[in-house]
């Protein structure tokens, strides 16, 4: 596990799209953490890094919005309005994947078991008094990371500061 520490939206932006610069098509990144905790504006960074250049917005009633990024396509999903594992069946998102895609799932834990390989990404607000304030942990679920976690490790070095409070 890589534990980061962002002292504001922009510099979640950055770690978004320094993590966004290792991606491929294929890959799958769940987005975990409380309500407000900032996965939307992970999402916006993210997207931003890899050429997307419309409003990034959370797709809760849409549940997919799909962004032209040139060479491949960025899905961003948001599984909190699905009541039934089934729903997440119907959406296909493996055929996003295999389309050209790479998929950022938001509260895609409550079922990362079934979404196979994936790098989890948790933000934890951590200062009441500063609300932009996260931590940020970055765990791999399979062996899609096992080859590039040297390179997510050098390229998150920056911002490597933060301890969970586990």
């Amino acid at each position: 596990m890589l534990a980061l520490a962002s002292p504001s939206v922009s510099v979640t932006h950055e770690i978004a799209a320094a993590i966004a610069r290792l991606a491929r098509r294929g890959d799958l990144f769940v987005l975990a953490g409380e309500m407000g905790s900032g996965k939307t504006a992970f999402a916006q960074g993210f997207g931003r890094a890899l050429g997307v250049t419309e409003p990034i917005t959370s797709p809760t009633f849409t549940i997919v919005h799909s962004y032209d990024c040139g060479k491949t396509t960025l899905h961003h999903a948001d599984l909190y309005r699905l009541e039934r594992m089934a729903e997440v069946a119907d959406l296909a998102l493996g055929e996003l994947l295999e389309a050209d895609g790479i998929l950022l799932v938001e509260w895609g834990d409550v079922v990362s078991a079934a979404l196979g390989d994936h790098l989890e990404i948790r933000l934890i607000p951590d200062d009441p008094e500063h609300p932009d304030h996260r931590g940020i942990e970055i765990r791999p679920s399979g062996r899609g990371w096992t080859s590039r976690w040297a390179n997510l490790e050098a390229a998150l070095a920056p911002w490597r500061t933060w301890s969970p409070s586990c």
